[in-house]
């Protein structure tokens, strides 16, 4: 199993999210960030005390998926993901060594 997560704009994530969910993968985790990918609109823009210079509002998406699900899972997130013909954000692959369920059956 791998662990996948993508940085991407705010403005991305339903359509993100709505491709991912067509594709079958609907266990979805969604966290608000901040960080310093290229800003879009205004309201994406945040000075920050505790980081020197501009910080974006970023949502980090986050899915655990089967190996061989890997290349379609950051397809869909690369193909849809990006504004314009720069960098638009990153996906990282990790490996996951064990999922074990919280309550249920031991």
């Amino acid at each position: 199993m791998k662990l996948i997560k993508a940085f991407i704009h705010h403005v991305r994530t339903p359509d993100v999210i709505q491709a991912l969910t067509d594709a079958g993968f609907r266990n979805l985790t969604l966290q608000d960030v901040r960080g310093t990918l290229k800003p879009l609109p205004l309201e994406e823009r945040d000075y920050s005390i505790d980081m020197p210079g501009l910080v974006i509002s970023e949502v980090r998406l986050s899915l655990v998926v089967e190996d061989a699900q890997v290349d379609t899972v950051t397809g869909i997130i690369r193909r849809v993901a990006p504004i314009g013909p720069s960098v638009s954000g990153w996906v990282y692959v990790s490996p996951v060594e064990q999922a074990l369920p919280i309550g249920g059956p031991p």
